[in-house]
């Protein structure tokens, strides 16, 4: 492999020089070095020798650079570097800011995120990265905890390794990683592919909310996993540890604390979803497995029901319940105003937020603010919703009457019964107590 020292210079397609600075980062496929271009500082990859993967590699490498990024949480190539006469090369990238820490660290509890809110957020701008990247004909090819870098405060995502990205019907030949490919994958019976991804987005996301592997439990405890194994568990005879018809595989107490205390936290919807992702039937490619979409939907709702309670913590509400049971301090919830839209139930809980989803019929944006729940200043049990979505909103009062609400300006909940948000409406339904 090539031997780098500051000041090394590396040259690049399009007639550029990455200077080295510092080696900053070592792995399976290569080393990684802080580098600038032009005056700015990146970060250089450069492979192993041995696992360079040869030109088919190198051209989907440039094939990505020239396509440009599918979202903007992808960390994606930037500048390819020349092949030296060896027939080495790498390829140089944005560097990740400090904020963000490896996804790895949260399962090891190394990194805690803020809030529950903060753990959606980071679901949500995930399933988002990969609907595009689906979207725009590419699969991932070896998801898997190691490539993702979260903010634990905020849940913003970027997403590392996209050198392992291809179009569709392309092979580069990279497997994945050992408990994050798909049970066909396992098996050799099938390349990585979108339906593969669609697999290991679903363990990312079991990981991501409850801390645990979503196929180990009982059956899995071994004094020493071998490549038997993990075929059996992996490929073979993968099997939910929440099956609802074969509990053979059940967490474990003492060594599955994570998801037996946070499983059942959750709402049923989600783990019905992950009881669909997860089923029988979806291991063994005998139904669909759930989509990129079917994912961000699922994501914008739970955050629709969460609030804040009076003992500071964060809870899920039962929209479908009088009252819910705060899963920090026992107290009883009342159920809140809701706003009905189309697609979506959002708690109308001081603190909660409206967003352009909710009052845009056309878009799936979950990040826009268009509206907040606040309390009146004089009056704290007089609630409000106030218009943040830049236009003028149209509110028919429960006695009829019409009335404006322009940009900046509140609406009270308790008088209204349905808003124009513009081309779309949502109904306010109060608790019936």
């Amino acid at each position: 492999m090539a031997s780098f020292h500051s000041g090394s210079a590396v040259e690049l397609e399009h007639h550029k020089t990455a200077y080295i600075k510092a080696k900053i980062g070592e792995g399976g496929q290569g080393s990684v070095y802080l580098v600038t271009v032009d005056g700015e500082d990146y970060a250089l990859k450069w492979y192993h020798r041995r696992i360079n993967n040869g030109d088919k590699f190198y051209r989907n490498l440039a094939f990505n650079i020239d396509f440009g990024s599918p979202s903007d949480l992808f960390v994606w190539p930037k500048f390819l570097s020349l092949k030296t006469d060896d027939g080495e090369y790498g390829y140089v990238m944005d560097l990740l800011p400090e904020r963000y820490k490896c996804f790895s660290d949260f399962l090891l509890t190394k990194e805690k995120f803020s809030s529950i809110t903060v753990v959606i957020n980071a679901a949500l701008n995930i399933t988002n990265a990969f609907r595009e990247l689906h979207r725009k004909g590419f699969s991932y090819q070896d998801l898997n905890d190691g490539n993702f870098f979260i903010d634990p405060d905020t849940g913003d995502v970027l997403i590392c390794d996209t050198d392992n990205v291809a179009p569709y019907g392309d092979s580069l030949g990279i497997a994945g990683k050992a408990r994050y490919m798909a049970p066909e994958v396992v098996r050799s019976i099938k390349a990585p592919d979108v339906m593969t991804d669609r697999f290991s987005l679903a363990v990312i996301l079991f990981r991501l909310l409850f801390l645990d592997h979503p196929l180990e439990g009982r059956r899995t405890l071994c004094p020493c996993m071998t490549e038997e194994l993990e075929q059996k568990f992996y490929g073979k005879y993968p099997l939910f540890i929440y099956d609802p018809f074969d509990d053979t595989n059940i967490p474990v107490r003492g060594v599955h604390c994570n998801v037996i205390r946070i499983w059942p936290l959750y709402p049923q919807f989600v783990r019905d979803m992950f009881i669909k992702a997860f089923s029988q039937q979806c291991l063994k490619m005998e139904a669909a497995r759930p989509t990129d979409n079917e994912w961000q939907i699922m994501f914008t709702r739970l955050r629709d029901c969460v609030v804040k309670c009076p003992c500071g913590g964060e809870t899920f509400l039962n929209l479908d319940e009088e009252e819910t049971e705060c899963v920090n301090c026992k107290m009883k919830i009342p159920r809140p105003p809701i706003l009905l839209t189309k697609k979506y139930r959002v708690a109308l809980f001081p603190g909660n937020k409206i967003y352009k989803c909710h009052t845009r019929e056309e878009t799936d944006n979950y990040t826009d603010v268009t509206g907040s729940v606040i309390r009146s200043q004089n009056r704290p049990g007089v609630w409000g919703i106030k218009n943040l979505s830049g236009n003028t909103w149209y509110v028919t009062t429960r006695n009829g009457e019409i009335a404006e609400v322009p940009n900046g300006k509140v609406v009270v909940i308790m008088k209204a019964d349905t808003i124009n948000f513009g081309n779309c409406s949502g109904k306010i339904e109060i608790n019936r107590q």
